[in-house]
């Protein structure tokens, strides 16, 4: 005799229904039984599941637990315990560190429920909580949030509508410095053993500054002095020299931006351009930032610089093959913080 048990969900269904079939039919229970190889009593259970509930009592039921079923947290402590490590750092609420791990989320379930769960645990419930282990974005503690939104919200659009109506350029800009001894970026070596990137012990550095519009269009500068007011000014000269209408220049609140010296040019030039400043403490919301990690990841891969004219020259290099890269540079733009640019 045949065990039941043992064959598929729709092989049990159909002989089910098959046997009932016959039954009506006014065979036997005994013939029915053998005829389909189970038990008399499997026959008369499932005449039983007919009779009080028809048909659809014969087919078959998902096998093994429903969603949420014998878990030792209630859908409303997941719920809890999930939007905690949302909305807050571990040590927001009396755990050590900024950044949750496993072992932290559990502890903290422990704190909250008094219920231990393995690290393997914890990962189940944060995978059904949708949850993925990722590179958490930087911001400064001493970042504004109201200024933010109200740069979002009404700053850059008013500077965008004006810009529009009076025909205007709108560019970001940004100054970043290059070291001969800065290494980024990865390389290939032996497991266990950190390759060795050989640099020059004789420092040296050169600085920059560039601006990007929506366009792709992109102007530099790269000089070797300290960024100041009057190499703020130079650039500000080269920079509406390629104009025939007004630039409005989006920048950071450096205190070269800001001084009296720039003040001054800038009156002696407002009809041809305007400085807008960011919110403090918000680079992520300069696209231009992005071309200086872009310079900073590419030169590495370019020929070692041996003194500060060979530096100054890879730089100078790099932003000329921007230049010629619009595509890229409108990219930039492209970026999930400073997609905002973008959105009318």
């Amino acid at each position: 005799m045949g065990d039941a048990r043992t064959w598929s969900p729709d092989a049990q269904e159909a002989v089910r229904l098959l046997a009932v079939s016959a039954l009506v039919e006014g065979r036997h229970r005994s013939e029915v039984a053998a005829l389909f190889k189970v038990s008399v009593r499997a026959v008369d259970n499932w005449r039983a599941r007919w009779q009080a509930g028809g048909r659809d009592a014969l087919l078959s039921q998902p096998r093994g637990r429903r969603a949420g079923e014998h878990q030792v947290l209630s859908e409303t402590e997941q719920a809890a315990v999930r939007q905690a490590v949302l909305d807050h750092a571990p040590c927001d609420l009396g755990l050590p560190g900024q950044l949750w791990t496993r072992r932290l989320i559990g502890e903290l379930i422990f704190k909250l429920y008094r219920v231990r769960f393995t690290e393997p645990g914890v990962g189940k419930y944060l995978k059904r909580w949708g949850l993925t282990f990722q590179r958490p974005d930087k911001r400064a503690a001493e970042q504004d949030a109201e200024a933010v939104r109200v740069w979002h919200e009404e700053t850059w659009p008013a500077i965008r509508a004006r810009a529009k109506a009076e025909n205007g350029e709108v560019l970001f800009a940004d100054q970043v410095g290059i070291r001969s001894d800065q290494v980024t970026g990865r390389t290939w070596g032996a497991k266990e053993q950190t390759p060795v990137v050989r640099r020059t012990g004789n420092r040296f550095s050169v600085n920059a500054m560039s601006a990007i519009s929506t366009k792709g269009r992109m102007y530099f500068m790269v000089f070797t002095e300290t960024f100041d007011a009057q190499v703020m000014c130079r650039f500000l000269g080269r920079l509406v020299g390629h104009f025939d209408r007004k630039v409005h220049l989006i920048v950071d609140r450096h205190s070269a931006h800001r001084s009296k010296a720039v003040r001054a040019w800038l009156a002696d030039h407002k009809d041809q351009v305007e400085l807008h400043f960011l919110p403090s403490y918000s680079p992520e919301l300069n696209p231009d930032e992005l071309v200086n990690a872009d310079l900073k990841r590419s030169l590495p891969h370019t020929h070692r610089a041996r003194n500060q004219s060979e530096l100054a020259a890879e730089t100078r290099r790099f932003f000329h093959r921007r230049q010629r890269q619009p595509r890229i540079v409108r990219g930039y733009f492209g970026s999930r913080h400073v997609r905002y640019i973008l959105d009318e």
